[in-house]
């Protein structure tokens, strides 16, 4: 076991309908010219998309593999399977209209062991933009009504947005990101999606994609929850018995949010900044600039892991990252 050792993530790339091409024109990846990539899974061990172990002596090795093989590496935690995903999403399309389960409903009808708690930190959007967040209907009747007779207008709940805002997205909230948005999203290891409606779209093949009508409705709380401002702490006492100077000159560390799925925090470090790492694991993903951790060189788009009992952080140069992880 090799806890001194950062787990720097191969990223997996995934086209989609509503994708564009700012994943590579801004943060790098290589993908084809003519892709729609979508999303950039940093950090995953979903089965069938899990990142790899870059460099080291874990190279090649799945994330879920090393959750399976080492788990000391994450403090020993008593999951199924790695807890968190995160993810960069760039829609150049409007996202579907969407709903996540929580983890009871996940393992009842679709057998798995989380549901979908997320979360997104804006990293750019448009001038004008918005998202969809929550929903008119008073009643679960009158939802069901304004879902049949297709009223999106009447239900959907449209909110404006800005570089750098963060909003929590709890199970049963109705949600879509909008096009000319760039998000970093931080959720718990699941896949599960519920579309409610897709604006009528089709693929390149002419197929229109699957609605989930009934489990949205299973699933949608109502009323619908309003968007919560993240209580933000610089300098907090509790960041500096953490994780070390909450402010240091040009650098600082933010919690941007805690909830039981996971907390996390925006990094920024101006010339340099020295942190702990007291938690089972922190994800690290670097969102601007470029400097170095542990006098490893780190850039925008970078993904990657510090395990349990790591030690300290050294982070020099100029970088704004997020970090996430789950408490013991």
């Amino acid at each position: 076991m090799e806890k001194n050792t950062i787990l720097f993530m191969r990223p997996v790339l995934k086209e989609k309908i509503w994708g564009g091409n700012r994943l590579s024109r801004d943060f790098g990846y290589d993908v084809g010219e003519d892709s729609r990539i979508g999303e950039c899974w940093g950090i995953s061990a979903v089965p069938g998309s899990e990142t790899c172990v870059a460099e080291g002596p874990f190279e090649g090795k799945t994330l879920a593999q090393l959750w399976s093989e080492d788990r000391e590496l994450f403090g020993g935690l008593n999951y199924e399977q790695f807890p968190l995903m995160v993810k960069i999403i760039d829609a150049a399309g409007d996202l579907s209209i969407q709903v996540h389960p929580d983890d009871s409903y996940a393992r009842r009808v679709e057998g798995k062991p989380f549901g979908k708690t997320e979360c997104w930190y804006i990293l750019d959007c448009d001038r004008t933009a918005s998202i969809i967040y929550g929903h008119n209907a008073r009643t679960e009747e009158e939802l069901k009504t304004m879902i049949s007779e297709g009223r999106w207008d009447d239900l959907l709940c449209e909110i404006p947005v800005k570089s750098g805002d963060f909003l929590q997205i709890n199970p049963g909230t109705i949600h879509a990101i909008k096009a000319g948005t760039m998000i970093l999203e931080t959720q718990q290891s699941s896949d599960l999606t519920y579309r409610l409606y897709d604006y009528d779209r089709v693929d390149k093949d002419g197929n229109k994609r699957e609605l989930h009508i009934d489990k949205c409705i299973d699933n949608i709380r109502v009323p619908a929850e309003r968007p919560r401002k993240p209580s933000t702490l610089s300098a907090a006492a509790d960041i500096r018995n953490l994780m070390g100077d909450g402010r240091l000159g040009e650098s600082f560390v933010l919690e941007l949010f805690a909830c039981r799925c996971y907390t996390v925090f925006e990094i920024r470090v101006g010339g340099s900044l020295r942190l702990k790492q007291p938690f089972p694991f922190l994800n690290m993903s670097v969102v601007d600039g470029f400097g170095e951790i542990n006098e490893h060189p780190i850039s925008k788009g970078d993904h990657f892991i510090v395990p349990c009992d790591f030690g300290n952080i050294s982070l020099t140069g100029n970088l704004k990252l997020v970090a996430s992880t789950v408490m013991y």
